[in-house]
């Protein structure tokens, strides 16, 4: 094998998700849904229709919930490096947890599925023995554009 210390790599690519919201705009989003909830709260607590403001509040919190899930999803990475000799694939998921998979470029195959308009839908890199999917949070244009550039570094890998 190769020392990859002196070595570059032939390929190196970091894949992350597009968050279109950042945690300033997730703050803002909540502080703005607590004030106008506020309002027709206090309107149905002085009716005397107090249990609606719980649910009020419920529904803050559940978006509070799923915008922050979002954002630990979007925390999450894979990065591709293709050395002469070797493949990895290191995939961390949102909490922190890594994943590293090693293939011999000779014997790793990339598989691009794609939907019936030719749009990529899936990214695998397969052997006999094993299938890794790749780029999952990848839209279909940046999973094409991927496909294309990984693609042809690895045909240059096997010559």
């Amino acid at each position: 094998m190769t020392t990859q210390t002196q070595a570059r790599p032939l390929f190196a690519a970091k894949l992350t998700p597009h968050r279109s919201l950042g945690r300033k705009g997730v703050r803002l989003v909540i502080v703005l849904m607590a004030v106008l909830a506020t309002i027709p709260a206090i309107i149905f607590f002085s009716m005397g229709a107090w249990p609606i403001v719980g649910f009020m509040g419920l529904d803050v919190a559940l978006v509070w919930w799923a915008l922050s899930a979002s954002q630990r999803d979007g925390k999450r990475y894979e990065e591709v490096t293709l050395w002469p000799d070797q493949l990895e694939l290191k995939q961390v998921d949102g909490v922190g947890k890594e994943t590293l998979s090693r293939f011999n470029p000779y014997f790793v195959k990339l598989v691009v599925d794609r939907d019936y308009n030719e749009r990529t839908t899936g990214l695998h890199l397969r052997t006999r023995d094993r299938d890794v999917v790749l780029g999952e949070f990848l839209n279909p244009d940046e999973k094409s554009s991927f496909a294309k550039a990984f693609g042809t570094a690895l045909k240059k890998a096997r010559v």
